[in-house]
């Protein structure tokens, strides 16, 4: 685990480019066949943070043009429209070679006090280490009560604990927003008889279109955060789904949503 999470590190550890506010991402050393979405939400947080170091980011909405190659560096090129006393906006791109690979708009907010209450269902309790569950993608720990393999019908609904190891601070929010990346799709697939996201590829063709994440307030990932997803739709070739991420003790901390293409090679049952 240790090699996977020092390799994201060392991805969100963007270098200065050539001109402007552009910045250099390397790639993760993973066998996934295409450039994880996840990798270039983090990119895109840590770029955004470099070129305004004064604000932290509020809300950042990628939208993904073509899937990107692993064995080239992103280029990401970001142009500050407003900065502000209080708020700035960026807009962000994501490159290789010549190609547009994803977009970004970001919304950034410099710390201030205010009135702070929320509304959200409580948290439970977290599950024990026997719900210990390992996805190759994340190279921390997590725990789920839901088996996102099994082919049997489920409702669209999914609970996840995790907790990565210690880091500093400022790292946190790109770390969260590559997590909130992986387990979207295969909550939406609970409600389809005899498919799981182990089908991919093989039943069904995916990939993600758009994804926007929300910061509440400020946050570390190195204790438990409960990810609480749902999908209500999967219709049309497209599949969407949210969640809020929470804290052990049930402070809101951020909230997202994704959409993702889904192809089925024939109908299944729903």
């Amino acid at each position: 685990m240790s090699d996977l999470w020092d390799d994201l590190l060392g991805c969100l550890a963007l270098t200065p480019g050539s001109a402007g506010f552009s910045y250099l991402g390397g790639n993760q050393r993973l066998s996934y066949h295409r450039l994880f979405g996840g990798q270039l939400l983090g990119q895109f947080v840590q770029a955004a943070r470099l070129a305004c170091p004064d604000k932290a980011v509020k809300s950042l909405h990628v939208l993904f043009a073509r899937p990107g190659r692993a064995d080239e560096p992103v280029r990401y090129e970001v142009e500050i429209h407003h900065n502000g006393g209080s708020f700035a906006a960026l807009g962000l791109i994501a490159r290789q070679t010549q190609d547009v690979i994803a977009t970004a708009t970001v919304s950034m907010h410099a710390a201030e006090d205010g009135l702070d209450r929320q509304t959200v269902p409580d948290v439970g309790s977290l599950p024990g280490p026997e719900h210990r569950v390992q996805l190759d993608l994340l190279p921390w720990e997590t725990r789920f009560l839901v088996d996102l393999d099994s082919p049997a019908v489920r409702p669209p609904e999914l609970d996840m604990w995790m907790r990565t190891p210690s880091m500093t601070p400022d790292v946190a929010p790109a770390v969260l927003a590559y997590a909130t990346d992986l387990t979207l799709i295969g909550t939406a697939l609970g409600p389809v008889h005899g498919v799981s996201q182990l089908d991919a590829g093989t039943a069904f063709a995916s990939a993600v279109t758009s994804h926007t994440i929300w910061f509440h307030r400020p946050l570390r990932t190195d204790g438990w955060l409960l990810l609480r997803q749902h999908s209500p739709i999967l219709a049309h070739g497209r599949c969407f789904g949210r969640g809020d991420v929470l804290t052990e003790d049930g402070a809101l901390i951020a909230s997202y949503a994704q959409e993702a293409v889904v192809r089925f090679k024939q109908h299944a049952g729903v």
